[in-house]
């Protein structure tokens, strides 16, 4: 029987891949003026997007752990098996909520076969972990081998990103107000990196032409040069730098397998419009498809 992917809508992955693999996804809520909205079902991260450049400031809440529950329910009913890789504990209360909820699905179903794992990250770096999982489950590969796999690939897939406006760090409480307002006049752009799940600050340089020159000379250092690998590259309403990025990797480092995708609402409701971020692992616990 095939192993049913399930992970949460800070994936980031392109709904074309999550149609082809079969991938479910629970959506985080998006709370826009004194409405709420589930992620990427009764909004798109192009909308959100558009209010942001209007002036709107969107917040994120957890799953629904109703949705969860709901579709845990279905899952041990059916006797089916299930993996959920849910976005970092350390950024989200997501992950602990299943774990609840999965109990609670147990004491109904004491053979409900669910893993569920913290994927440390964030966007395209649990994108493709996902991605991977999903393709070894459609492959049939045996569930213990693709649980081994995805916990010793999450803590290896390295998230190095830059934000254009350091204001919404600010309105997430990681700058302060001060810093804001003068790395703003400066032209600041904080190069970020996670460690264990949570943001960390790396580097600051000025301009964001320096901060994507830094992030591509972090990834000669850590990426492996395995060219068949697939990069990930993920951006917040700035296609430009993304693709000036890519090419970057591409002229410099010779990788051609990339995956572009917007930052979605979770990440990009915090860090504001024109972030970008790659994603790619340093270690490698899988073969890429041909």
């Amino acid at each position: 029987m095939r192993t049913h992917i399930i992970t949460d809508s800070a994936c980031d992955l392109p709904a074309q891949i999550i149609a082809d693999y079969q991938i479910e996804v629970f959506p985080f809520t998006i709370l826009l003026n004194n409405q709420e909205y589930l992620d990427g079902v009764t909004i798109t991260t192009e909308q959100l997007y558009q209010f942001m450049r209007a002036g709107h400031s969107p917040k994120t809440s957890q799953v629904n752990p109703q949705l969860m529950r709901d579709s845990f329910l279905q899952h041990a009913a059916k006797g089916e098996s299930c993996i959920y890789i849910a976005f970092s504990a350390a950024l989200s209360g997501t992950y602990q909520t299943s774990l609840l909820v999965a109990r609670e699905v147990k004491a109904l179903y004491p053979d409900f076969d669910i893993e569920i794992i913290d994927s440390k990250g964030g966007s395209l770096a649990t994108g493709l972990v996902v991605y991977q999982a999903a393709r070894m489950a459609k492959n049939g590969v045996a569930k213990a081998e693709i649980v081994r796999f995805i916990k010793n690939q999450s803590p290896h897939i390295e998230h190095i990103f830059t934000v254009d406006n350091l204001e919404s760090l600010y309105r997430g409480g990681r700058l302060s107000r001060s810093g804001a307002i003068i790395g703003n006049i400066l032209n600041i752009k904080p190069v970020l990196h996670v460690v264990d799940g949570s943001i960390q600050l790396l580097e600051k340089v000025r301009g964001k032409k320096k901060a994507i020159e830094k992030i591509v000379e972090v990834m000669e250092e850590k990426c492996l040069k395995v060219k068949d690998q697939i990069i990930g590259i993920a951006h917040a309403d700035d296609l430009e730098n993304a693709l000036n990025l890519k090419a970057i990797i591409q002229e410099r480092l010779g990788f051609n397998r990339f995956m572009v995708n917007l930052i979605g609402s979770v990440l990009g409701a915090h860090i504001g419009i024109g972030g970008v971020g790659l994603f790619f692992p340093n270690q490698i616990f899988y073969t890429p498809e041909p």
